[in-house]
C-alpha cells in the first residue's frame, strides 16, 4: 500500500505502533508512505541471500555484524527504511552491541538485501543513498543485481565490493540451487566455490 502526503509525525506513530507486529516493512521518503506485508516466497530468498552473506564473510575471515530490518531513519532528510536484510563489516565492531540506532551520528548499513518480487510502488535506491547505504543487493525474483554508491546514485557491478569474490551472476545461482538442495548440501556447495577463488 503507497500513501501520499504522510507527515513524518504520523510515520513515527505508525513505527512506535507496529513494534510488536512483525512481517510488515515501513518505507519513508518526502511524504510518501509504503507499507508492505511479508510473505514466505519474499523471506526465503531473504534468508537464503543473508546466508551467501555470512558464508561468504566467515570463509574470507571478515567479521561483520548484523543488523537485519532495523529501522534506518533521518527526519533532516525525510527518508526512512526497513531493509529486508542488513549487515556492517567495516564497522562491526561498533555496531555489534547497539540497542538502538541514531543515524545522525551512527554509520548506515554497508550492505542492504532488497528482495522485492512484487515490484514496490516506491523506489527505495534515492532512501537507500540519501541515507548513504553503500552497497544493495537486489533480487527481483529472477535475478540478483549488485548495485554500488557512486555519488548520489548507484551503478551495476559484478563483483561484490563488500564481499569479494563473490559475484551476482554467481549469487543467482546459488539462490537457483537453494530451491531444489537440501540446507546442508547448498552450504557445502557457497562454502566450496568461495575456496575455489581464493
Amino acid at each position: 500500500m503507497l500513501l501520499q502526503n504522510v507527515s513524518w509525525e504520523t510515520y513515527e506513530r505508525l513505527l512506535s505502533e507496529s513494534v510488536n507486529n512483525c512481517g510488515k516493512r515501513f518505507i519513508y521518503d518526502s511524504g510518501e508512505l509504503e507499507i508492505m506485508v511479508v510473505y514466505v516466497g519474499h523471506e526465503n530468498a531473504n534468508r537464503t541471500l543473508a546466508s551467501m552473506v555470512e558464508v561468504t564473510a566467515e570463509e574470507s575471515g571478515q567479521d561483520f555484524a548484523r543488523a537485519g530490518s532495523t529501522t534506518f531513519k533521518r527526519e533532516d532528510l525525510a527518508k526512512g527504511f526497513e531493509p529486508d536484510s542488513c549487515y556492517y563489516f567495516r564497522d562491526a565492531a561498533r555496531i555489534r552491541d547497539k540497542r538502538e540506532f541514531d543515524m545522525a551520528v551512527d554509520p548506515p548499513p554497508e550492505l542492504v538485501i532488497e528482495v522485492d518480487i512484487t515490484r514496490s510502488s516506491l523506489n527505495r535506491f534515492p532512501i537507500f543513498a540519501g541515507i548513504g547505504v553503500a552497497e544493495v543487493w537486489r533480487y527481483d525474483g529472477k535475478t540478483v543485481r549488485f548495485h554500488r554508491l557512486d555519488g548520489s546514485g548507484y551503478r551495476l557491478i559484478e563483483t561484490s565490493v563488500a564481499l569479494p569474490p563473490l559475484t551476482a551472476a554467481q549469487a543467482t545461482i546459488f539462490l537457483e540451487q537453494s530451491r531444489t538442495e537440501t540446507v546442508p548440501a547448498w552450504l557445502r556447495s557457497v562454502r566450496a566455490w568461495i575456496r575455489e577463488q581464493k
